[in-house]
């Protein structure tokens, strides 16, 4: 019962854990904790393609260069070559950069102690950002200015129904701005809360018995194990839901870079 009473309180320490935390300065200026591990697993990208260009050869051989490979492919294949069609090439570096920084990212963020880049809404909004202005650009570069945005509404619809529609269309294309940065910061952000919530409470659970060890804490600990099994289902979870998240984000920028070269613009 103690336990329980005093989880309430820690639920409320691991999500203050969470929010924007200034590194360097404040949070007007300065570097907070989610930015310093976005920037970490920049270093970590760059580290990964440069040991696997290093590494790689004709035949790849080590399990390293076989799976950054397989991971490559994988975003060729199934990404670029499967929704963005024709124009796959030009836009594969992106798609395959976009997909390894959030891989990453995700990837930092289940390692102990430290914390997902995008775990915070500035982080992952950034990235939604650069892909939402990326797909507009080549829109723009494949239809011209006037010619992208007029488009937003479908021709054959008669006047005044196509201002309407072009006005939700435009609504809908801003909104993907939105829905890409809060998706995968509500699925990252909401996985580490459910993990710290049960490593919480296998640790109020064990406490009394560290603390003091009796046959009556040994038996209230058992609850503990309990917690920990479930935890580690969880982190299996999260492991899944790290490549699922990155594989979500990148494949709705190509469907919209698909899009926005589409000749029925």
């Amino acid at each position: 019962m103690d336990a329980f009473a005093k989880l309430p309180s820690a639920i409320a320490e691991l999500v203050a854990e969470f929010s924007s935390a200034p590194v360097v300065g404040d949070l007007n200026a300065g570097l907070t904790q989610y930015s310093f591990w976005l920037l970490i697993a920049a270093v970590v990208m760059f580290v990964v393609f440069f040991a696997f260009t290093k590494k790689q050869k004709v035949v790849p051989e080590g399990f390293f260069v076989n799976g950054v490979e397989w991971v490559i492919e994988y975003v060729q294949d199934d990404i670029a070559k499967g929704v963005v069609g024709d124009n796959w090439k030009k836009h594969f570096p992106f798609l395959a950069s976009l997909f390894f920084f959030i891989l990453i990212n995700n990837f930092i963020g289940l390692i102990p102690g430290m914390k997902p880049g995008t775990g915070a809404i500035g982080c992952t909004a950034a990235l939604a950002l650069v892909s939402f202005a990326y797909f507009i650009y080549f829109g723009i570069k494949k239809h011209g200015f006037f010619g992208y945005f007029k488009s937003l509404a479908p021709a054959g619809v008669a006047f005044p129904m196509n201002v309407f529609v072009w006005v939700i269309e435009l609504f809908s294309l801003c909104l993907r701005l939105v829905t890409l940065a809060v998706r995968l910061f509500c699925n990252m952000f909401a996985g580490h809360i459910v993990m710290g919530s049960f490593a919480i409470m296998a640790t109020l659970f064990a406490q009394p018995m560290l603390e003091h060890f009796t046959a009556m804490n040994a038996v209230g600990a058992l609850p503990s194990v309990a917690w920990v099994l479930i935890l580690l289902v969880i982190y299996a979870v999260e492991l899944i839901v790290a490549f699922v998240q990155a594989y979500v984000f990148t494949v709705l920028e190509a469907v919209y870079i698909q899009i926005a070269e589409a000749d029925a613009h």
